[in-house]
């Protein structure tokens, strides 16, 4: 099938097409007079990969996941690898719950400025908590902060 045909089956812009085949994760053939020539299950290859990227993972991730041949799923590895992804998202939620304790109670500590203080001050008295280890610190990795990216964009 032609790129336009295999575009309105999945809903993907013929760019992004390329764009998967560009970097290897779509096959296609082409026909003498240039043309790119689909095979049938380049829609469902698209598919996967929409859908494994709307669960987390990166298109690195995914062309080590997907086999040439998808006849070929190693089913060991396929459920391994989906098992490594869950624990992922899990520990990332358990550090986001930790950012987010953290960020209430700095909330409440800025809320529980003395009348008599100005904001100056009272950040001064919040800052210096946190200097001091009595508001702790979240545990966000490097990786954390581009997870959420990707999250924000959906």
């Amino acid at each position: 099938m032609k790129i336009g045909e295999l575009a309105e089956r999945t809903g993907l812009a013929p760019s992004r097409i390329r764009f998967y085949e560009g970097i290897g994760l779509l096959k296609v053939e082409r026909q003498p007079n240039g043309y790119r020539t689909y095979p049938p299950q380049a829609a469902l290859v698209l598919n996967l990969i929409a859908t494994a990227q709307k669960a987390g993972f990166s298109l690195d991730e995914i062309r080590m996941l997907l086999p040439p041949d998808l006849t070929q799923w190693q089913h060991g590895s396929l459920l391994e690898t989906l098992r490594r992804k869950v624990q992922d998202i899990e520990e990332l939620e358990a550090r986001l719950a930790q950012s987010k304790a953290h960020l209430i109670a700095i909330v409440a500590e800025i809320e529980a400025k003395p009348e008599a203080m100005d904001c100056a001050a009272n950040a001064k008295r919040v800052l210096s908590r946190i200097q001091l280890g009595e508001l702790e610190s979240p545990a966000l990795v490097s990786g954390d902060v581009k997870a959420l990216h990707k999250v924000s964009q959906r």
